[in-house]
């Protein structure tokens, strides 16, 4: 059981809860694994430390508008090697950290990033897993750079992103036209960040060579994946393909007769890299049938076209938003839809 958090209503851990009794009351000697995913956003911090026995760090850095707040990265211990950093860039600079008044991205600053990568390598580490998504911030990594020591650390550290989008760092499909607006940019605010972001990218190229005005992944978190691929020479990957190689999810896998995963709405964006998507892709390879279990899903055969045996919709869309975002509505949902496909693969003698 492998599925993304249901936002807004479930975690990950708390959709796999809620599979795994649906599962067992189905068929009670079933041996059944959970797993937290995520896709490199919300959640992935906690998915990977706790998958990999790590340890949490709390440290002091600067919110996004540079107030001192406490924010978490995690430490995977590396035995003889290493220690891995895994630093979640919302936990420092994440939108929610600031009102909906106190949206500015003129003023919001990625300082607190570098605040927590700085935190991590005075603790030992040297190689580094960036979690990049849900940041309230759009200056191209700017405050993040003006940390003390920090250009030592991108040089001489290692740093594999984990990045899903493909906006550019500038342009139409860019940092600031896309995601702008949710960062609280007005219309007016919009040509101002344009311009920064363009002379911030004339900058990076001076000093590393390196161009990402059009570079896709570059436009992630407010310019971070730009500053990333840059000034720490790191890697832009899928966020689901680096937490299930970190927490070794095809060995997880391993001899299972079905795997089923999740997401809060399962639609075409599904298609373009998502969680279950990556854990479908992991199933196939070792010839696993999967099932998609999804609090709203929107065209269910295309869905099933991507390989998914079974396309499952959990919440009832009659209902009101109020009553399918409920938590204890949509565990009961949850419940029953897997007791639901158990049954049914039994009774069609699949297993």
């Amino acid at each position: 059981m492998a599925s993304d958090s249901y936002k807004g209503s479930l975690s990950s851990l708390a959709v796999a809860e809620a599979v795994s009794e649906g599962v067992l009351s189905a068929c009670p000697s079933a041996d059944v694994t959970k797993v937290e995913v995520a896709d490199g956003g919300e959640g992935t911090l906690g998915a990977i430390v706790n998958a990999t026995g790590g340890d949490f760090i709390t440290t002091r850095v600067s919110d996004p508008l540079n107030r001192p707040i406490l924010a978490k990265y995690g430490i995977i211990h590396g035995g003889s090697e290493t220690d891995t950093a895994v630093i979640e860039v919302a936990q420092a600079i994440g939108l929610t950290l600031m009102t909906p008044d106190e949206r500015n991205p003129l003023l919001a600053s990625s300082k607190g990033v570098g605040e927590l990568i700085k935190a991590a390598w005075e603790r030992g580490c040297r190689d580094f897993i960036i979690c990049l998504g849900g940041s309230g911030t759009n200056d191209g990594g700017r405050g993040m750079m003006e940390v003390p020591g920090i250009r030592d650390i991108a040089r001489e550290g290692r740093f594999t992103v984990m990045c899903d989008v493909k906006n550019t760092f500038i342009g139409p499909n860019g940092a600031t036209m896309v995601f702008g607006p949710q960062k609280g940019a007005t219309p007016q605010m919009l040509g101002i960040l344009e311009e920064r972001m363009t002379a911030l990218a004339a900058e990076i190229e001076d000093e590393t060579g390196m161009d990402v005005r059009e570079l896709p992944g570059a436009g992630a978190a407010g310019g971070l994946g730009g500053a990333f691929a840059a000034w720490f020479s790191a890697e832009l990957k899928s966020g689901i393909d680096v937490l299930l190689d970190t927490i070794g999810f095809d060995s997880l896998i391993s001899g299972s007769d079905l795997v089923i995963t999740g997401e809060g709405c399962a639609d075409s964006q599904t298609a373009s890299g998502k969680a279950a998507l990556g854990v479908l892709r992991r199933a196939q390879s070792q010839g696993i049938p999967t099932a998609l279990l999804a609090g709203k899903v929107i065209d269910a055969p295309k869905l099933e076209s991507l390989g998914f045996q079974h396309v499952i919709a959990v919440s009832d869309p009659a209902a009101p938003l109020s009553i399918q975002m409920n938590p204890q509505i949509t565990s009961s949902r949850l419940r029953d839809k897997s007791y639901g496909l158990i049954t049914n693969l039994f009774n069609k003698d699949v297993y």
